[in-house]
């Protein structure tokens, strides 16, 4: 037996975890608070190798797959992608229902950070 769960190829399955929705692109932008002062706000596109950290403990009225997705990230942050495999759904479907989690405030999103280079000027003065 395939360790793929049973609905996991239902099109109507895919089509309830995002509520109708196929692609992050075509959303509407949802609405968010503001962000703090001094603090950058979040880009609605999360990168797949964002950290996906929960914030809430799963309980009655989630989805099985937000159920899941708390489960998963409750000891330590798990990146989008790995949290895709794991649910065995499709990155985009990944994306809106972490979305959605982040809006509603049940998990929250470290997303990476560019590597600042060394300046030449300092590894040329030896």
């Amino acid at each position: 037996m395939s360790a793929r769960t049973a609905d996991a190829d239902d099109p109507d399955r895919l089509f309830a975890v995002t509520r109708g929705r196929d692609r992050t692109a075509d959303d509407p932008p949802a609405p968010r608070a503001p962000a703090a002062p001094g603090r950058p706000a979040e880009p609605d596109v999360l990168d797949v190798v964002a950290l996906i950290v929960a914030e809430d403990d799963p309980g009655g009225g989630l989805s099985a797959e937000q159920v899941a997705v708390l489960r998963l990230c409750r000891d330590h942050p798990v990146a989008l992608v790995e949290l895709a495999a794991r649910l065995d759904m499709p990155v985009h479907v990944a994306r809106i229902l972490l979305r959605d989690m982040r809006d509603t405030g049940r998990v929250t999103v470290r997303h990476p950070s560019t590597a600042v280079a060394p300046s030449r000027s300092a590894t040329s003065k030896r």
